[in-house]
């Protein structure tokens, strides 16, 4: 059972949320807070897997809390749960195992415990990327990304059929995404590897990946990556 804490300045949004984990099942709600420096206390006090954290409160934010608890040495993974979107992308860039838009709908807060798993053996995996697409901001699940491309200061990250915006830059999503299996393969691109489906020499020494995707996109590999490349395919 995952022990977690509440944290919302509204009582009533607290009650709910509550109601919604002990319906999804697998979690215990261990504690609840009214404010950021409430659930501090608590934090350091007793050792939560995981916090359900509102945005928008009086004195200390979320935000700023979910600054504070990744400098501590034992952290709860951190699920935002506010009624804004605009806050994704800098949830990604504190770590946030999960974002969720109230109201919270019980099937979406299931994915959100699944996401929680991994943070029970210590560690807190990025699973979905803040994007956009057409005005709209969307979280982008891991696995669904073939690779990023990388433009001025932002990224494009490309699934199966559609491109979407990141203001991320290429630097910060090859660190927040090393440990899913992508790797630089060159100064403006970044590969999933498990979307990689022929690797072709080129001439000069460098390498030509084609992926999985309906149109069989061509990433290039600069030369001095290949060697790494290579040893990360096991080839």
């Amino acid at each position: 059972m995952l022990k977690a804490l509440i944290c919302d300045d509204e009582t009533p949004a607290r009650s709910e949320l509550r109601y919604l984990l002990e319906e999804a099942g697998g979690v215990e709600v261990s504690g609840e807070a009214g404010s950021a420096l409430e659930a501090l206390q608590l934090i350091k006090g007793f050792s939560f897997d995981a916090i359900f954290l509102d945005i928008d409160m009086p004195g200390l934010s979320g935000m700023q809390l979910a600054e504070v608890l990744a400098s501590l040495d034992r952290q709860p993974a951190v699920v935002f749960v506010t009624a804004y979107s605009e806050h994704a992308v800098k949830a990604f860039e504190v770590a946030a195992t999960d974002y969720l838009v109230k109201p919270v709908e019980l099937g979406r807060l299931r994915q959100a415990l699944e996401r929680l798993q991994p943070a029970e053996s210590g560690g807190t995996r990025i699973e979905r990327v803040p994007v956009e697409k057409a005005g709209r901001k969307l979280l982008l699940a891991v696995e669904e990304i073939y690779y990023v491309m990388a433009k001025d200061d932002y990224s494009y990250l490309f699934t199966e059929l559609e491109r979407y915006l990141s203001t991320i830059s290429l630097a910060q999503l090859e660190t927040k995404l090393e440990s899913h299996g992508f790797f630089r393969v060159h100064r403006r691109f970044l590969v999933n590897l498990s979307q990689v489906k022929e690797v072709v020499p080129m001439y000069g020494g460098t390498l030509l990946l084609t992926l999985k995707d309906k149109g069989s996109t061509q990433v290039p590999v600069s030369r001095r990556r290949v060697p790494s490349l290579k040893k990360a395919l096991g080839l």
